[in-house]
């Protein structure tokens, strides 16, 4: 059951970014952003108050740092969304445990505590070959901002993970986590749109029936994604159900065929599965020693998005 709880979510979470995608058409980046968020906190705040629980905490700047440096994120991907192939986007954006086994390297390697575990240098290095495979169509039909800002926000993702986790140790629950993200990614949002991130001559794009379709769309699917990635942590093998979130790469490239009849060369598939078989790696050695359950500990599942 767990499986399919991660089964669900990825495909939630692809069906977010295919969402993004379309919206993208009439909405800036930054109105994406707030409508994503707004729609999370308030369908948030209604189910936690239902519930009778309790958004008070003790950590209000470690929750601060973690959200502004998700929403960062988050900002750089829907950028990015907007203006690659969605499988090429995704595929980016699934790069940060690459990141963070990178990070356990280098700290490791100058604070001499760990040994080098060769097979994770090598996946580390092979998906550095795998992002110039999967970025070279974009840079060469001059897309490659949309490609930088992929890479981008999966290295601030990392960080992003780092401090969740940190957040999980100090006892927060993972759907306090979630609201004052989601919180944040509104404000930030609005602020970023009347910044001038909107169209000209006005601060929001005009709602039709099928864009505001989309808005409730993309916010209700990043919020499942959400609660069955959650679930899946919960009650599954850490190990299986991290390495099954990658199934969301193939997700994206069905949604990118159905909706935009994208079609990739060789080398990208092939960078795509460099990418695939180093994210397993590395999430192989990140969570192998994480034990069923310890989700909040150890692993917390709101990264994925941000």
């Amino acid at each position: 059951m767990a499986s399919l709880w991660m089964l669900y979510a990825s495909f939630a979470f692809a069906a977010m970014g295919a969402g993004v995608k379309l919206a993208s058409e009439f909405y800036s980046t930054s109105e994406l952003l707030m409508y994503r968020g707004l729609i999370g906190t308030l369908i948030l705040l209604i189910m936690v108050r239902h519930q009778g629980g309790t958004f008070k905490t003790d950590f209000g700047k470690a929750h601060l740092w973690r959200s502004l440096v998700g929403v960062t994120s988050l900002w750089l991907w829907f950028f990015a969304i907007g203006r690659l192939p969605l499988a090429t986007a995704m595929t980016l954006n699934y790069m940060a445990p690459i990141w963070i086994a990178a990070g356990m390297f280098a700290m490791g390697w100058w604070t001499k505590t760990k040994h080098a575990e060769w097979p994770l240098v090598l996946a580390i290095a092979s998906s550095f070959f795998g992002v110039t495979m999967v970025l070279q169509p974009a840079v060469e039909s001059q897309q490659w901002l949309g490609g930088l800002a992929g890479v981008c926000s999966s290295m601030i993702s990392a960080m992003a993970y780092m401090q969740v986790r940190k957040l999980g140790q100090l006892g927060e629950p993972e759907y306090r986590v979630v609201f004052y993200f989601s919180l944040t990614t509104t404000v930030v949002g609005l602020f970023a749109t009347v910044a001038g991130d909107g169209p000209q001559g006005a601060l929001f794009h005009a709602h039709t029936p099928y864009g505001f379709l989309l808005l409730l769309g993309i916010g209700g699917a990043a919020l499942i994604a959400q609660m069955c990635m959650t679930r899946a942590y919960r009650v599954g093998k850490v190990l299986v159900v991290a390495n099954l979130q990658y199934t969301g790469i193939v997700f994206s490239t069905l949604w990118g065929l159905i909706l935009w009849g994208d079609a990739f060369d060789w080398h990208v598939w092939l960078g795509i599965g460099v990418i695939l078989l180093s994210g397993l790696a590395a999430t192989f050695y990140n969570t192998r020693k994480t034990a069923r359950g310890a989700v909040v500990k150890d692993q917390d599942p709101v990264v994925s998005e941000s």
